[in-house]
């Protein structure tokens, strides 16, 4: 096969094709060769059925569809030999157009970042960098500031309030206990202490009395 032919090469000085026109033109020739190996292995079985039925009893004719057998055999192997090394040379160029677009992508991706970095000094990002840091801790102050709550009460002692408060609390319960001695002493008043039969309040006052100047 005249692989000059096969991809229109017309000899020196006529531009080489693209990696993508000759993965096409060698994909193209693997589905040619194998459409033929299929063809060559059709009739290396119709020989093999020719040499069968003529066996011994015709000899010439059993040996001749051997022979072509052999043939159509050699030529498989060829074929198979040419697919292996098309399919070596398909994928060294599908490589080598990954890497071709993968070293542009990467190319094209240094120089936009050269781009990006050309008015960048790397002393004034530390210069910003802290600038932003010195504002970040600033705003944080402010935002302490504002909401310490502020007024009277800021500088109380929680424990005096508590002591005071305790103390209040004392009052009341003296309060409460002067109350309830005035409420007994009014129970034991005159009036309320139960009467003798056949005395009289006026005459324990006067024995009383008596009982006092007796003592003096």
């Amino acid at each position: 096969m005249n692989l000059a032919k096969l991809f229109n090469f017309k000899g020196k000085g006529t531009k080489a094709p693209t990696p993508q026109d000759a993965i096409q033109k060698l994909a193209e020739t693997e589905g040619i060769l194998v459409k033929k190996q299929e063809f060559l292995e059709q009739k290396v079985q119709q020989e093999i059925a020719t040499a069968r039925k003529h066996g011994t009893k015709n000899k010439r004719a059993a040996l001749q569809a051997l022979k072509r057998k052999k043939r159509y055999e050699r030529q498989l192997s060829q074929i198979d030999g040419t697919l292996s090394t098309l399919e070596f040379q398909r994928e060294a160029l599908e490589n080598a157009t990954t890497n071709t677009e993968v070293l542009k992508t990467m190319s094209e991706a240094a120089k936009a970042m050269k781009s990006a970095h050309q008015n960048m000094d790397i002393d004034k990002v530390d210069e910003l960098m802290s600038d932003i840091t010195e504002q970040q801790d600033l705003a944080q102050e402010i935002s302490d500031a504002i909401s310490r709550p502020v007024g009277f009460g800021d500088d109380v002692d929680e424990d005096d309030l508590m002591a005071e408060l305790e103390e209040m609390e004392q009052e009341d319960l003296e309060r409460d206990l002067l109350n309830v001695g005035e409420e007994n002493v009014e129970d034991l008043s005159p009036e309320a202490l139960p009467t003798v039969p056949g005395h009289k309040v006026e005459d324990d006052d006067d024995e009383l009395k008596e009982l006092e100047n007796w003592a003096s």
